[in-house]
């Protein structure tokens, strides 16, 4: 088994407040960031500090999502809707209201652009016309994270009601629910190949899910003290990361769900409040975790046989 060795590489600040989310950009090095100040700051590996503010909402901005096709940057901000931002001209070029209410997460499919909210419902919009479509209500509780499988032609999305609900890309029908954990469902997954769904939840449990076998549990671990807050695989797909309320980051094996590191304050200088959000590049295999304590940390990552 190999052993992992962890330096921090360096400290992004500038937030005013947690920083929630993170989204990579079309280059390895640069990702954005989006926190309860509203802000949403460009950030690159290759040049530590120096961070370029892109928009600042009224309001938290839990998710942030980069749209490859328009090289758009579509921003959640809470109670408001969604914003379209031209992040190279540090300007809105459109926006659309589609709830009073939280947004979770964001993801596009095909022509398609998918909301969580804090309603239970999916919206899914005309991302062209930028025009709703339609709305899927299958819970009253949150709506907390999407996962995309293209291998199946499914989205996975987590809910507060303990549920995971598996739809059709093709026609956003339903074709699986079933109770996940004991608590809200905060981070799903589809491993590298497709073949099962990770999910982590409030309950700090980790569980495997069987894609082929019809979501079956195939694996489950007691993973952290509290709430994993989301799971990032390596690029190699050999390795995930999850993040914690309880402060730490850890790294797991894929393939036997078997932990391998912890990431922690009273070891590695880590995070002092809890960790929300990962990002494992493909920048010298570096991986980016941000964090209620506003700051957002780099690590380096070296796996040793």
């Amino acid at each position: 088994m190999p052993t992992v060795q962890v330096h921090k590489q360096h400290v992004f600040t500038g937030h005013h407040d947690c920083v929630y989310t993170l989204e990579p950009a079309g280059t390895d090095s640069v990702f954005f960031s989006g926190g309860g100040d509203g802000m949403i700051v460009k950030w690159d590996l290759t040049q530590p500090n120096e961070g370029d503010l892109i928009a600042r909402l009224p309001n938290s901005v839990y998710a942030i999502h980069h749209d490859k096709k328009s090289n758009l940057l579509i921003a959640g901000h809470n109670y408001d809707g969604i914003h379209l931002l031209d992040w190279q001209q540090k300007k809105e070029v459109a926006s659309l209201q589609v709830t009073a209410a939280a947004i979770f997460d964001i993801a596009t499919a095909e022509d398609d652009l998918l909301v969580a909210t804090g309603e239970g419902m999916i919206v899914v919009i005309d991302r062209i016309n930028l025009r709703i479509k339609t709305r899927l209500a299958p819970s009253e509780k949150n709506a907390r994270v999407f996962a995309i499988n293209p291998k199946s032609g499914d989205i996975a999305i987590g809910f507060s009601d303990n549920y995971i609900r598996v739809f059709s890309l093709r026609d956003y029908k339903l074709k699986h629910e079933f109770v996940a954990h004991d608590n809200s469902v905060f981070t799903l997954s589809y491993t590298p190949d497709h073949n099962y769904l990770i999910s982590g939840a409030r309950d700090a449990r980790l569980k495997a899910w069987d894609v082929q076998a019809n979501y079956s549990q195939a694996g489950e671990v007691v993973a952290h003290l509290f709430a994993i807050n989301h799971i990032a695989f390596s690029p190699s797909g050999e390795h995930f990361a999850t993040a914690s309320m309880d402060k730490s980051i850890k790294i797991w094996k894929a393939t036997e769900l078997k932990l391998l590191k912890v990431i922690d304050k009273a070891r590695h200088a880590g995070h002092g409040t809890s960790v929300n959000k990962l990002l494992w590049t493909s920048y010298q295999n570096q991986l980016v975790s941000a964090s209620d304590d506003r700051s957002i940390s780099v690590w380096d990552l070296r796996f040793l046989l």
